[in-house]
């Protein structure tokens, strides 16, 4: 039989392409069934206090928000010093137009944040610090969950 005739109008070929495309869709499915349910189980519900909770705010933290571009000084060669992650450092640029108000300093996170859980929480996802005041430039303007923002929280206390 030549490669291109399927025999659509013979019975033998027709019920073979026609099992084949069945068992072809079924794999398909079980690969999709099997991805949905892994990807679930990582992001259901709320996470237990704890471990998991802390490992949900490093994630955010690390590979997110991305606070350690800001909030980590830098080695002689401009990486960031991991042995001192998260201790507060010069903000590394300045902005494309002057302004008296830019932040010279990004502040202390690790073990000890410059607030209360709350105060935290509530900067995370409203964007405004304990006083009231909108945050500066180059912070960015975060609107998180309250879940991700305690687990943020979690893991900057978590630090030493």
């Amino acid at each position: 039989m030549a490669l291109g005739s399927w025999g659509v109008g013979r019975k033998g070929n027709s019920l073979r392409y026609a099992v084949a495309c069945v068992v072809i869709a079924g794999c398909g499915l079980l690969v999709a069934g099997a991805w949905q349910r892994s990807s679930a189980q990582e992001t259901s519900g709320a996470p237990a206090a704890g471990g998991d909770q802390v490992a949900r705010g490093k994630y955010i933290v690390e590979d997110v928000a991305m606070c350690g571009t800001c909030h980590t000084p830098r080695l002689p060669n401009g990486q960031l010093d991991r042995t001192r992650w998260l201790a507060g450092a010069p903000v590394p640029y300045l902005p494309a137009q002057p302004t008296s108000d830019w932040p010279i300093n990004a502040p202390r996170l690790a073990g000890t944040p410059p607030a209360t859980n709350a105060g935290m929480i509530m900067l995370l996802t409203t964007a405004v610090w304990i006083d009231g005041t909108q945050l500066r430039d180059p912070m960015p303007k975060f609107h998180m969950t309250r879940a991700d923002a305690e687990a943020v929280v979690a893991y900057l206390r978590s630090l030493r």
